[in-house]
């Protein structure tokens, strides 16, 4: 058990106030009302003593009693008990088993002399039933045996409401309401004396220890339980807080909420009720009487009266963080929200998270303080002021005052231990990281996020570019020489370019590239630095580095003008202007070519024409001589071939001139092609290359969307090449055949017939022939069958026409044309399907029907 100082005991009536220098009479009961304070004593006399108290510095008070007056009942008896009723200006005295109505002040009885007789214990209800505000209900313990009795008590007279009798003799009695809780022989229990229901609660020994029944809220009541335990008990019989551990000789409670105070013949111990531990023990001899009034707790010996003097609750939570007992202290905080204003307790409590989150820091429990310093509404700032140098120089914080903690900074928290204030950064990182995109960071982003960058870029953390990448409210002057200090340069460009400053930022990392600075963050910044000028919308910055990513790489170079977004090239960058600076670059000049002509598909001649002619340069350089027929196309020559082939905007003649004696006669082919030179094209690729596979291909590529005619003019070429009259040549008979063969669909086999030499077998030219049969019975069948279908239609059409002429006509100078409402002066007209007439002209300038519309066609 840790002690806890929450009460201090000071003295408020000595034993001179009572008898003066007599012996015999000693204190009885006391009541406190105010600062009324009455004693009731042995030899039957009430004492007023008006109290006075002064506070302290230190939070506590002290107490000062002036007696007022004192008299003196008239019996033999000790004075019992004592229930102010300051409503009714009454003080109610039980002696000599007598209940007597004095007046408060005068402590004179009253003149109608009324009493309530046979009582032996008396309780006042303090949530009374009557609703009467002049009277206050009593229930006393009966000198009948097992009877318990209610009154309602008036300024001058008494009357008794209600008898109950018990299962057994009460000694005990609360009341809250129609509910009485009773302490009988054997057993505690709620007893409704509206209805009569008991419900039992729990068994003890009277004769064993004195029973106590306190009530200590609506509907609740604190008891003295068996094992030295101090039981809640609410009047549906159930217990809703855990019971508290006094001691097992208790003769007194008491309740200064959040405490229960026991007493014993030795000590005063201070329970809590919000974690049922013991906070404080008071030597305290000789006592017999504890009672709390009003929150004002009062303790006496038989001597002496005393009061508990509670410290502030700030005071004992202040003292209990001190000694980092976190739990505790945040415990009473919780439990001190019933006597505090809403507003004053919302601002207390949050300086108690805020301090004991500190505390837990302190401690390195890193989770419990991120969760008190976000429950706490933490100022961020009281965190990052702790480690050194990262607050922004223009940040205006100060920290709070009085202050949250103890340490200066960081170094003295940790104690100069570096693995400590390593963990300790780990933390701050984290916990930054989560609360910059919260509430919490609301008009503190910038003392947040450049306290982020300086821990990243000092940790050397990979989510330093993730920082910088994304929105941040880093301050640049700061955060930059923070980086520069730390070597950080690829992240300090980042950080240009975030605060619009690109030339820095492209200027910095061209220095990594070239070995100027130091930095590794990045193996491609090469390639980075391309892609950031590839979007960038600075065309000046663009221009500036063109020459030094072209000088490290023309092909990597040239995507910052062949990668841009295609609205920016139409709009920014003009072609010819790059195509300008390229020409000291021609790896970057074929690249950019390529992509106006293939991916932008720009249909310009100079471009079309430069690309062929820089692929023809290329091409002859790659040649090792004059006479390669036989070589393999190279990728160049490949992507020369194609562009020759699909493009239709280069200049041929220019380039037949350059190709001419260049030995690349499937080149000359292609150009000869495209001038309709079909014959000197297939010469070239059937006698110069021997190329027949290459021949079929030209038939099929210059026939691509022409009209079946100029298709089979093509491939009759061919083969009138191939069986030209001459010296016999195996290999071309050979392609004929399979020309004839493979392309059957493409010939006319009469023409074919004629041409083809007298030796050659049917069996040859099976497949050909067998496909011509079938084409010329497929084109008849299909005539016949085109045939058949118009002369159905040219049937149908004469019966509609019968029809027509079947009915007449009336036209007369009154009948109007139904497109200008005009007249006809002519016996000439148009005449629609729905019966419509118009003139013709009229009918030529419309080709709808008039109103109604309606499909059809004229007559």
């Amino acid at each position: 058990m840790m002690s806890t100082k929450a009460f201090t005991l000071v003295s408020a009536v000595e034993r001179e106030l009572l008898v003066g220098d007599k012996e015999q009479g000693h204190i009885e009961c006391v009541e406190c009302c105010g600062k009324n304070l009455y004693v009731g004593t042995s030899d039957c006399i009430v004492y007023h003593f008006l109290l006075e108290e002064r506070a302290q510095p230190a939070g506590t008070a002290t107490f000062s009693a002036t007696k007022q007056l004192h008299r003196h009942l008239g019996f033999r008896k000790p004075v019992s008990e004592l229930r102010a009723a300051s409503a009714l200006n009454r003080l109610l005295v039980l002696c000599d088993n007598s209940i007597t109505l004095v007046n408060m002040m005068s402590l004179e009885p009253v003149p109608s002399g009324a009493r309530i007789k046979g009582a032996v214990a008396l309780a006042l209800n303090e949530n009374p039933v009557s609703g009467d505000p002049f009277c206050v209900e009593v229930c006393i313990i009966s000198v009948k045996r097992r009877t318990i009795q209610v009154f309602l008590v008036y300024e001058d007279r008494v009357q008794i409401v209600r008898e109950v009798s018990t299962p057994e003799q009460p000694l005990a009695v609360a009341v809250d309401g129609h509910f009485l809780c009773l302490a009988l022989t054997t057993q505690y229990i709620i007893l409704n004396y509206n209805t009569g229901v008991a419900q039992d609660l729990f068994p003890y020994c009277s004769d064993e220890k004195r029973p106590i029944v306190k009530r200590i809220g609506r509907q609740e009541f604190l008891l003295a339980g068996p094992g030295g335990l101090g039981m809640f008990a609410t009047v549906a019989g159930i217990s809703q807080r855990a019971p508290v551990h006094w001691s097992e000789n208790v003769i007194g409670a008491a309740i200064c909420f959040p405490y229960v105070i026991a007493l014993d013949n030795e000590f005063i111990t201070v329970h809590s009720m919000l974690d049922q531990q013991q906070k404080q023990t008071l030597p305290f001899k000789e006592g017999h009487i504890l009672q709390d009034f009003e929150g004002r707790v009062i303790v006496a010996t038989s001597k002496g009266v005393y009061i508990l003097v509670p410290l502030p609750l700030e005071k004992q939570i202040q003292d209990l963080l001190a000694s980092r007992r976190v739990e505790e202290a945040l415990v009473l905080a919780k439990g001190a929200r019933r006597n505090i204003p809403k507003e004053k307790f919302q601002v207390m409590y949050r300086r108690i998270l805020q301090q004991a989150g500190f505390i837990q820091f302190a401690q390195l429990q890193f989770l419990e303080a991120k969760e008190l310093f976000r429950s706490g509404q933490l100022d961020v700032r009281e965190l990052i002021s702790l480690y050194p140098f990262l607050l922004p120089t223009s940040s205006s914080f100060t920290r709070s005052h009085p202050p949250l903690h103890e340490y200066a900074d960081l170094n003295q928290l940790t104690q100069g231990d570096q693995e400590k204030m390593a963990k300790c950064k780990r933390f701050l990182m984290s916990y930054l990281n989560e609360v910059r995109s919260t509430e919490v960071a609301n008009g503190y982003k910038e003392d947040i996020d450049t306290a982020l960058l300086k821990l990243y870029a000092e940790a050397d953390h990979d989510s330093l570019l993730d920082l910088l990448v994304t929105e941040n409210s880093c301050l640049l002057t700061d955060s930059a020489a923070w980086l520069e200090k730390h070597k950080k340069y690829f992240a300090l460009g980042l950080l240009y370019h975030y605060n619009h400053q690109d030339a820095a930022a492209v200027q910095l990392w061209v220095n990594i590239v070239n070995g100027d600075i130091h930095d590794s963050t990045r193996s491609d910044l090469y390639e980075y630095v391309v892609d950031f000028l590839t979007y960038s919308l600075d065309q000046e910055l663009v221009w500036k580095y063109a020459d030094w990513v072209l000088q490290k790489s023309e092909e990597v170079g040239v995507q910052v003008f062949t990668r841009r977004p295609l609205d920016e090239q139409q709009n920014s960058f003009n072609p010819d202007s790059i195509i300008t600076c390229l020409k000291k670059y021609p790896k970057a000049l074929v690249k950019y070519l390529e992509h106006l002509v293939i991916d932008r598909r720009l249909q310009k001649e100079e471009y079309h024409t430069h690309l062929a002619l820089l692929y023809l340069d290329e091409v002859l350089q790659q040649r090792p001589g004059a006479n390669s027929k036989g070589a393999e196309a190279t990728e160049t020559q490949a992507k020369l071939r194609h562009l020759l082939q699909k493009s239709d905007l280069y200049r041929v003649h220019f380039l037949i001139d350059r190709v001419r004696g260049a030995g690349l006669p499937m080149e000359s082919a292609i150009l000869h092609g495209k001038l309709e030179e079909h014959e000197e094209a297939l010469r070239i690729l059937v006698h110069e290359l021997r190329d027949f596979s290459a021949a079929e291909d030209y038939c099929l590529w210059r026939s691509e969307g022409r009209d079946p005619p100029y298709r089979q003019r093509l491939f009759h070429t061919l083969l009138a090449m191939y069986l030209q009259p001459g010296p016999s040549v195996p290999e071309l008979a050979v392609a004929a055949t399979d020309l004839l063969n493979h392309h059957a669909a493409e010939f006319d086999a009469a023409r074919v017939l004629q041409l083809l030499p007298g030796t050659w077998s049917v069996q040859l030219l099976r497949p050909f022939l067998t496909g011509a049969v079938r084409d010329s019975v497929h084109t008849r069948r299909t005539t016949q069958v085109a045939l058949g279908l118009a002369k159905s239609e040219n049937l149908i059409y004469k019966y509609d026409k019968m029809k027509l002429k079947g009915s007449s006509v009336r036209l007369s100078d009154k009948k109007l044309c139904q497109m200008c409402q005009n007249p006809f002066c002519e016996p000439v007209f148009v005449r629609y399907p729905n019966g419509g007439l118009v003139h013709t002209h009229c009918a030529a300038g419309r080709h709808t029907n008039p109103s109604p519309p309606g499909p059809g066609t004229r007559t």
